[in-house]
């Protein structure tokens, strides 16, 4: 089985091609990593790569309840201790590194606007910092001047990373999040070098890869992309073309890997499909697979990698049920995001459920 044989990625040798996707789990309040995490983690540290948590790099970045952050000496100290215990588990861990630009609210930044490439509000709701549910308030325009400085803060972010003990990045371009709201058409109205042209709306995407890469190197850095994607309302005019564009850009980049969304375009085209026409590295899918599906993926060539999100969440020993093709643990949406320890970390495993036998 391909999902079971090792794979070298850079510099590390994975055992196998099953992968923890990043997941938002709400559980560090303060924006400060837990002990709570660091069991969570460790728990999943036999997946081929563990990729966290989306984690913003700037206070503005922040758009959700108690989600960690990667630019203070005290998360750094933090994260530190949940990559000392994985890699006391023989894992590895990449941090996702975040900015969520226009999907935020006010009250995470003592009421300033959330910024992102043009004034538009994006339709539906929010949360608040409190928690609750409110709609979106129309986002500040980001001036062209100010542009360089989200650069920084990825590089600022990516070095935080390896000071924590990261055995890589990957830079969440995805999900109608800032780098994707400056990507796609629809979000993205400027008339600046940073707007108009696909070449000009991949722009900041491209100038990040690059700040981050400066800091780790290229086989340490992955980049996450959700061509067609229309999470948190965004939309593209030729997502062929935003897409297939970006990902030519990044093959010239030598990158540990491109980590696709998987979806459907309205064109028929799956997203997978569409950046494996573009980029030849190492391509990880993640987005609704199970065991059967991840593996023909990699049987037909459309990934080399396979990143779980749902099942690594309820099946801490995923790896180990997939090569026994074991039973599956199901999960429970309602303790998705925040909340304590309760669909957190106390999914057993195999050998849990062993033991009380």
């Amino acid at each position: 089985m391909k999902l079971l044989s090792s794979y070298t990625l850079g510099p590390l040798t994975l055992p196998h091609r099953i992968l923890m996707a990043p997941m938002t789990r709400n559980r560090a309040p303060g924006t400060v990593p837990t002990d709570m995490m660091k069991i969570y983690y460790r728990q999943r540290a036999s997946a081929g790569l563990i990729i966290t948590e989306a984690t913003q790099v700037d206070p503005m970045g922040q758009g959700y309840p108690a989600t960690p952050g990667i630019h203070s000496e005290e998360q750094v100290k933090a994260w530190r201790k949940i990559t000392d215990t994985v890699h006391e588990a023989d894992g590895r861990i990449f941090l996702q590194l975040w900015h969520v630009g226009r999907i935020s609210h006010p009250s995470f930044h003592d009421g300033a606007p959330s910024v992102a490439p043009s004034a538009l509000t994006p339709e539906g709701k929010t949360f608040t910092a409190s928690g609750d549910m409110v709609p979106f308030e129309e986002p500040r325009a980001l001036k062209t001047s100010e542009i360089p400085d989200i650069v920084e803060q990825f590089r600022h972010g990516a070095a935080c990373a390896k000071a924590a003990g990261f055995d890589g990045v990957e830079v969440h371009g995805a999900n109608g999040y800032l780098l994707d709201q400056f990507m796609q058409s629809g979000t993205n109205h400027r008339t600046d070098r940073y707007g108009g042209s696909v070449q000009n709306r991949a722009r900041l995407l491209l100038e990040v890869t690059d700040a981050v890469v400066e800091e780790w190197g290229s086989d340490r850095v992955g980049v996450r992309l959700s061509p067609g994607g229309t999470f948190n309302d965004m939309h593209d005019a030729d997502p062929h073309e935003t897409w297939g564009y970006a990902a030519e850009e990044l093959a010239q980049r030598d990158l540990a890997y491109v980590h696709t969304v998987e979806q459907e375009l309205d064109d028929g085209t799956t997203a997978s499909a569409l950046i494996r026409s573009a980029y030849e590295g190492t391509h990880i899918v993640c987005g609704g697979y199970d065991r059967a599906s991840g593996e023909e993926a990699l049987q037909q060539g459309r990934a080399d990698l396979v990143a779980y999100a749902r099942l690594f969440l309820a099946n801490p020993d995923l790896p180990k049920r997939f090569a026994e093709n074991a039973p599956l643990n199901e999960w429970d949406e309602s303790t998705f995001y925040g909340g304590d320890a309760e669909g957190y970390i106390d999914y057993p495993t195999l050998e849990d459920i062993s033991a009380k036998q």
